[in-house]
């Protein structure tokens, strides 16, 4: 299953724009008056969420991205991009010693070929979850093996573009809360501090990443 981790750098520090550009200038306006988030805010200007076009693809950076460093997790990523046509049908086509041979645990291999079998039903293309809730779209990706909450929500995030996601078992955003509020926060605690940041909780987690960036 998913397990902490903490987003990449291309996931978090991009330029608002298209659709995403006015939602993420209110959300910086909004957090900018945060007693907690305010400095970081006017250090790091608007950050905007950048949405993914390829749920299937995202997905799979994200499983890369479980529970290990951004920097090995790139790393894969490139091989695995190199090695293989990243869509369902090209991972499928794939022998798994190839998706090994590419820096991917037997227990990754496993994930991303389940993910593929899932995705061969366009029932889990973007386009057709686009206007699920984020309930239904967590329980979605959820019953896939290998995807746990915390990669749910980075496909709200960085692929559908949900405002107010706030990743509890992500280790950046932990981190940036102890920083913040100089406590050890249970997960609890940490979505009782986040309250304050409705409805702008996943551009509060971006800023949250800047900080412990």
């Amino acid at each position: 299953m998913g397990g902490d981790d903490t987003a990449g750098d291309d996931d978090v520090f991009t330029a608002p724009e298209a659709a995403d550009a006015e939602t993420a200038l209110v959300a910086a306006r909004t957090l900018a008056d945060d007693d907690l988030l305010g400095s970081i805010v006017a250090d790091r200007g608007v950050l905007a969420l950048d949405p993914a076009s390829d749920l299937f693809e995202r997905l799979v950076v994200s499983i890369l991205r479980q529970q290990v460093s951004v920097a090995s997790a790139a790393a894969t990523r490139d091989r695995l991009f190199d090695a293989v046509e990243v869509t369902p049908q090209g991972v499928l086509a794939a022998d798994p010693e190839r998706l090994h041979e590419a820096g991917l645990s037997r227990q990754k291999t496993r994930y991303v070929r389940a993910a593929a079998e899932a995705f061969r039903d366009e029932v889990y293309a973007k386009a057709a979850l686009a206007d699920c809730s984020n309930e239904t779209i967590r329980d979605r990706l959820t019953e896939i093996t290998g995807v746990g909450p915390w990669t749910a929500n980075m496909q709200l995030l960085f692929t559908f573009d949900r405002p107010d996601v706030f990743p509890v078992g992500d280790l950046g955003v932990r981190r940036g809360v102890e920083r913040l509020t100089d406590t050890e926060p249970s997960r609890g605690e940490m979505r009782e501090t986040a309250r304050r940041w409705a409805p702008f909780r996943s551009y509060a987690s971006l800023y949250l990443w800047a900080l412990t960036d």
